[in-house]
């Protein structure tokens, strides 16, 4: 598949399964290169990731639900737990992605406090990166974003270090059916070339 192809292939798969069409050490072989190489200013390398599998990726989303009914109230959390259920915990693993704050702090105190955008600009890359990368190995994932409510509780159960700040979580899995259509808006408004 080229670039090309991966670039349209990578969608937000809401319909994912507990199984994965490739093996774990293939995915977890992906997402350690993509990280690896993933653009950072001044190659500070502020991006950490934690690869959820089995009883973890389940315990991750569970803590989510806990935590999320707490927060809203049983009225609203019906149809958050039938979402959480259908797309992320019925998936194969999920990827947490973070920030270093020490690094990033460290640096911007050193060079510039740009370092605190420019982490976020990384950390985007990462996602993207991981998320093609997981496409690339036929494999769907969608990107969410229950930080911070989830933080606390994520931290201590899976011994995250406390510099490390959670920025989004990836469920992933096979696709067992795909999403509709995508639009998209007049190509002229989003690309200007000039010669």
């Amino acid at each position: 598949m080229n670039f090309i192809d991966v670039i349209k292939k990578r969608r937000s798969q809401y319909a994912l399964t507990n199984t994965v069409s490739v093996s774990e050490e293939k995915i977890i072989e992906t997402i350690t290169e993509v990280i690896k190489h993933n653009p950072s200013a001044y190659n500070v390398q502020s991006t950490r990731v934690m690869i959820l599998l089995g009883e973890n990726h389940k315990k991750f989303w569970n803590i989510t639900k806990d935590v999320l009914l707490e927060s809203i109230g049983q009225e609203r959390f019906v149809s958050t737990e039938k979402k959480i259920n259908s797309c992320f915990l019925s998936g194969y693993g999920t990827v947490l992605f973070f920030i270093d704050e020490d690094v990033v702090k460290e640096n911007a105190e050193k060079i510039s406090n740009n370092f605190y955008v420019w982490s976020d600009e990384s950390a985007g890359m990462a996602q993207v990166s991981v998320w093609l990368g997981l496409s690339a190995l036929g494999i769907g994932a969608n990107l969410q974003h229950y930080n911070p409510l989830v933080d606390e509780k994520v931290k201590d159960v899976f011994n995250v270090p406390l510099n490390w700040k959670l920025v989004s979580q990836m469920p992933f899995g096979d696709i067992i059916a795909e999403p509709k259509e995508k639009e998209f808006k007049e190509i002229n408004e989003l690309v200007i070339v000039k010669k």
